[in-house]
């Protein structure tokens, strides 16, 4: 069977941490969220605000975290991204992850100093010419955080398939406070997540780091199939 673009780009996708300093068009910007807008939604809510940055009111923002991350500002979440506690086999997908990325960059386990200030880049959006901050009010259910996740997948797909490269940044919301204050966000909305985006500098290390997925098997059933 002929592999579909759709396949192509589910494929070639990866999370980008390193980035040229090209600037992004706000007409590439605007086609990428109007195409995440046609994701999924229940009851068509359409969950979820995306926050565009770039220039000064992004230097700003980036400015205010760096700020909070020196001053060891107590870090204030609005919610609960991973497990509470987290399961064994759940850390160890965790330090697989982790440690890829810093062998990746010649960063030793026991760099302690080094591996923080690779965590820390994600309050600089990796140095991407574009951030988004992603909201979504909170009176929202959990089902729409499965609508705004589906919204994000079609945001990353969209930029693939015009050439720029994109990351997830849930460390964001570790200073939830901080970017609520800096951007003068709504009292009733939650901050998510944030999303670097530019172009992929693909002679950085960092970006040859690729995770692993489980096999079919392990995460699917099949019930009334002949094979």
């Amino acid at each position: 069977m002929t592999e579909t673009k759709t396949e192509q780009l589910l494929w070639q996708r990866r999370s980008v941490r390193g980035y040229h300093d090209t600037p992004v068009p706000r007409d590439a910007v605007t086609r990428i969220l109007c195409a995440a807008r046609r994701a999924p939604s229940g009851a068509n809510l359409q969950p979820g605000r995306f926050h565009v940055l770039t220039g000064a009111p992004f230097e700003g923002l980036k400015g205010a975290l760096a700020l909070a991350v020196a001053e060891k500002r107590p870090m204030v979440a609005q919610y609960s991204y991973f497990p509470q506690p987290m399961p064994a086999d759940l850390k160890a997908r965790q330090r697989t992850a982790g440690y890829a990325l810093y062998h990746a960059l010649g960063i030793e386990r026991r760099d302690i100093a080094g591996r923080k200030a690779q965590f820390d880049k994600n309050y600089r959006f990796f140095d991407a010419p574009v951030g988004i901050v992603v909201t979504i009010q909170k009176d929202m259910g959990k089902g729409c955080f499965m609508d705004l996740g589906m919204s994000l997948m079609a945001l990353f797909l969209a930029a693939e398939d015009l050439g720029y490269g994109t990351s997830g940044i849930g460390a964001l919301a570790n200073y939830a406070d901080v970017v609520q204050q800096t951007l003068d966000l709504p009292d009733d909305e939650l901050v998510v997540c944030g999303v670097a985006l530019g172009r992929t500098d693909e002679d950085a290390k960092v970006n040859t780091v690729r995770t692993e997925r489980d096999e079919l098997n392990i995460f699917t059933s099949f019930r009334g199939f002949d094979t």
